[in-house]
Formats: C-alpha cells, structure tokens, sequence
C-alpha cells in the first residue's frame, strides 16, 4: 500500500529495459562514407543470396539424399529446381499406389524419376488397377528395372506381362500376390529374363484351372533361379517344370498350397540338387516327401510347419543324411507324430545345428538330454506349446547348453524353479524370453535380472490366459505358437503416389487363441514359427530383429 511501481522493472515488448534515458543510441552509431556504407550493404545482401550447395557435386548431393528419412528427403527435394531433379534422378527405389487413377500421372512420375531399378505396385481390394497399357508403359520407362513387386494389379492380363517381359530383360526378383495373369503371363517371364534369381508367387488366380493348368516353365530363367517361393496357390504343382528344370536353386519354399507334394518332390531329388533351404508349411506331404528331402546332401536350413501327415520316420531320414543341418525349425501341430525318436537322431547327426524351434512338439527329459549334449553350438532355441517340458527339462538346458545366447520358452509347464536355473547356467546366454508359462511370476525375472545384469528377460505375465492351453481354433483344433520378434525399420522417400519400397513386414500373432480368429480360412492365420528367429542373426549386429526373443 502506497508503493510506486518500480522504474526498474522488466517490461513485456518494451524497448527501454535498462536503458540510460539520457543517452541517445543514434549518437552510438558508427558513421561511414555514403559510398562505403551502400558498398557494405550490398556485400551483405550477396552473402544472404550465396548459395552454398552449389558448390556441391550432383553425385556428393545424391549420396546426402540418400541418407535422409522418407520424410526429409521429400521437403529437401523442395528447397530448389536442382534439388528437386537430382532427387529424383538418384532415387532407385520406388513403391506406387497402382490405383487406375494414377494413369495418368505416369509420364510425369518416370520422366522425374527416371532411374528406377526397383518398383513395387501395389493396389488395394477396394480399388481398380492399373492395366496392360500402364504396365506397358512402365516398363519402356523402366528398362533397367531389376526387383518388380505387383500387388492386388487384378487388371494386368497375360499381354501386359509380355510387355514386361520383352522390355525389361535384366529383372533378377519378381514378386507377384493377388493378381489374375496366368500360365502365359509367367512363362514369358521365365523366357525373356535370363538373369532372374528370386520369384516369388501367391494367390495367382490365373493358374487356378485344376488339371488343364498349362505348365510353367523351365525357361531361360531356369539356368539363373536360385530361389522360388509359392503361397496359396491352388493348383501350385504347375511349377513344377521350373522348379525340375532350375539346377542351381538353393532355397524352395512351398506355404499353404494345395494338392499331393510328395510325388513332385520325390522327382526334384531324383537328379543331383545344391539345394541348402527347404520350407515347407501346411501342406499335403507325408513321410515319403520328407524321405525324398533326405536327398538334399547340402541342406542346412529346414522348417516343417503343420504337416500331419509326417512323423519321427521322415525327420529321421533327414538327420541321417543332411548332415549340414544349421537351422531346424518343427510345428508338430500336437499330432505327436514327431517325438523322441526323431529328434534323438537330430541330436546324434546334426553336429552343426545352431538354431531349434519345436512348436507343438512333445520331447521328453532323453531327446532333451541328446540334444543338449550334442548339439554344443546350439545357439538358439526355441520351445513352444510343449506339455511335456517343465523345470527338470529346462534346468538340464541350463547345465548342458553352453553355447546358448537366446531361448524362447512359450505356454510349457515351467514354473519358477525351472528359470532360477539360468541364474548360473548357460554362460553366453544373452536373452530369454517367457511367455504364457503360468507357473513362472514377474519376481523370478527381477530377481534374473539381479543375479545376471547383463542377461535380458522378457517375461510376458500379463498376456497369460487362464483358457491358455485348453483353447483352439477350426483350422486344425491345435493352438498356434512361436516366437515374436520386433521387425526392422525400413527407412525410404517418396512423393505424392510415391513412396520408398520397404519391403513386407513380416506378421506375428499373440496366440491365435481368441473366438474370433477361429472363423478364419486356413489361409487367413499365418503361423508364428515363421517369424521365429526370421532375422535373429541380424539382431547380433544391429539390436533389431523381425518381430523379440
């Protein structure tokens, strides 16, 4: 009360904050010649206009590009017209939204971007694809495309891949999933690109004529294949003659197609193979296939997911003769067809395993016992959806595995007594993970972590249900499992219907035991073993895997 406000004090905006009202500014000023002041200023308007970047090489600029984000690249391509072109002549990789509407922007798209090796198309369900025309038109555009993806481009017939065919004869990868060109449209591929190394092929619903299905290939691509995947396909024995014919192919992988396997692969083994990796995943394949397999003397990665009928007989013959086995990966789907028998010749003949997942599979403490004992550079193990291995199996794991950096233990019989083992066993162990295992509780993992710092342990406690192991879904009544690992960024740039390749993220699931993915097709759940351990080397080098033990 009665207090002036102070004339010291700080003013919002104002300009006289500690200023002498005595001293004028303007008399502080430096005085210059009226020549010499209009020379000064003009330097420095030159400084302001200067543009640094110039003095950058167009090939030094592009490789800056490369190294930004999607994001960055794109607002860089914006700062100028040089910017913008050498963005766009050093882009390679490039993923268009292939909608019937961007037609029209074809021209303009490829005569900025006119240096693309790799294109994906892709075009959702709900939506008109680009045709014959358009896809003629990419490929003049694109004549040193090497990687093509077509996704969902239901318009592209046999004359468009044709088209591609006979412009760009230097593809070495093709992929293709849900489209309708047929027999024809793949042919000509496989005669026109000499140089192809990887096809890829699901849902092709052009094939789909049952037994009049015209047969694909060899081809001149044949001589150069070294790897061929088929999904979903529903009359899939047509390849059959590319995959005879492809002398140096070293991975095969056959997912969910339908038909009788075990014939076609008995007459792929009957002439000397380099096959290294086999991936088959329900299909129709019986212990005669499996014995076929066993042909494969330099097979070294190998994953049987749900194949009823196939048993300790067929893993058998392959342990005895691929002696090379690295990595062996088993869905037994709780048939119990697989059991000890097989994987006791595993553990006497695969020297060399590294890598073990047995999903639905039911060992007991002497398979176990052999596979720890033989099995010394066994690196990775996996164990899920077991009723038959608990604290004894897995403390004998602990003792004998000392090689082991990563185990994944998921809905098995463990409790806490069983993970207390890791408190001193395998030595090199870097990470574990438990999941759905109802006996195990979050305060073994802490007291795990106390006792071994530099030990990860992911305990998933809260994620356990109580209807965990007694749950199933229609595909087969049998619970899905496997092990989850976080996937890899992929970074990239695009523009407008442009965006950066960066490939399919591989899927997971949490269990599959929900009510409502029982309503699914036996095509509609994908199988978690194929995510376990997908990328698990890379994780050794950059800390990120495919979808995490």
């Amino acid at each position: 009360m009665g207090q002036s406000a102070s004339t010291h004090g700080y003013t919002p905006g104002g300009s006289n904050h500690f200023r002498n009202p005595k001293i004028d500014l303007h008399q502080l000023r430096p005085t210059y010649p009226d020549s010499l002041h209009t020379d000064a200023v003009c330097v420095n308007h030159q400084q302001q206009q200067l543009d640094y970047s110039s003095e950058i090489p167009d090939e030094c600029l592009a490789l800056i590009f490369q190294s930004l984000s999607s994001g960055d690249r794109k607002r860089s391509s914006l700062v100028c017209r040089r910017w913008f072109a050498v963005e766009g002549q050093s882009r390679h990789r490039l993923a268009l939204n292939a909608s019937v509407d961007v037609t029209g922007h074809l021209p303009s798209i490829f005569t900025r971007f006119d240096s693309v090796t790799k294109l994906a198309l892709r075009c959702d369900r709900k939506s008109v694809s680009i045709n014959d025309d358009a896809l003629s038109l990419i490929s003049l555009r694109c004549r040193n495309l090497t990687r093509l993806k077509l996704r969902g481009c239901r318009e592209i017939s046999d004359l468009g891949m044709l088209a591609l065919a006979s412009n760009c004869r230097s593809l070495r990868k093709f992929s293709c999933g849900s489209c309708m060109f047929g027999a024809k449209g793949m042919n000509a591929l496989l005669d026109n690109c000499s140089s192809l190394e990887e096809l890829s092929v699901k849902r092709l619903r052009g094939i789909n004529d049952g037994f009049a299905a015209e047969p694909i290939g060899p081809g001149v691509a044949a001589a150069s294949l070294k790897s061929i995947t088929l999904k979903e396909l529903y009359n899939g024995q047509c390849f059959g003659p590319l995959i005879i014919g492809s002398k140096n192919l070293k991975t095969l992988k056959v997912l969910r197609c339908l038909g009788d396997w075990d014939r076609l692969l008995e007459t792929i083994t009957k002439r000397k193979n380099c096959l290294t990796e086999i991936h088959l995943e329900r299909l129709q394949v019986s212990d005669l296939g499996l014995m076929a397999l066993s042909k494969c003397p330099e097979l070294e990665i190998f994953h049987l997911v749900k194949a009823p009928d196939c048993s300790d007989d067929g893993i058998l013959a392959i342990a005895e003769n691929c002696k090379l086995l690295r990595k062996l990966h088993i869905d037994g789907w709780r048939t119990n067809r697989i059991g000890d028998e097989g994987l006791i010749a595993v553990a006497k003949n695969s020297v060399n395993l590294v890598e073990l997942v047995l999903i639905g599979v039911n060992p007991s403490s002497i398979s176990l016992m052999a596979m720890a004992s033989n099995c010394q550079k066994l690196e990775r193990l996996a164990l899920c959806g077991s009723e038959t291995i608990g604290d004894p199996e897995i403390s004998c794991i602990a003792s004998k595995c000392t090689a082991l950096k990563k185990l994944c233990i998921k809905g098995c019989r463990v409790t806490d007594s069983g993970i207390e083992a890791f408190a001193f066993g395998c030595p090199n162990l870097v990470k574990i993970k438990v999941k759905k295992c109802r006996g195990v509780t979050s305060e073994v993992a802490d007291w795990l972590r106390a006792r071994r710092v530099t030990l990860s342990v992911n305990l998933d406690a809260d994620e356990i249900e109580p209807e965990a192991l007694d749950a199933s879904t229609s595909d087969g009544g049998v619970q899905e499992y496997g092990v989850e690992f976080p996937a890899i960024a992929t970074g990239g740039a695009a523009g407008g219907h442009v965006a950066a390749d960066g490939g399919d993220a591989p899927s997971t699931s949490s269990g599959g035991r929900l009510g409502n993915k029982s309503r699914f097709s036996i095509f509609a759940g994908r199988s978690l073993v194929a995510c376990a351990f997908r990328r698990l080397s890379s994780s050794n080098g950059n800390g990120s895997t495919s979808d995490s033990l």
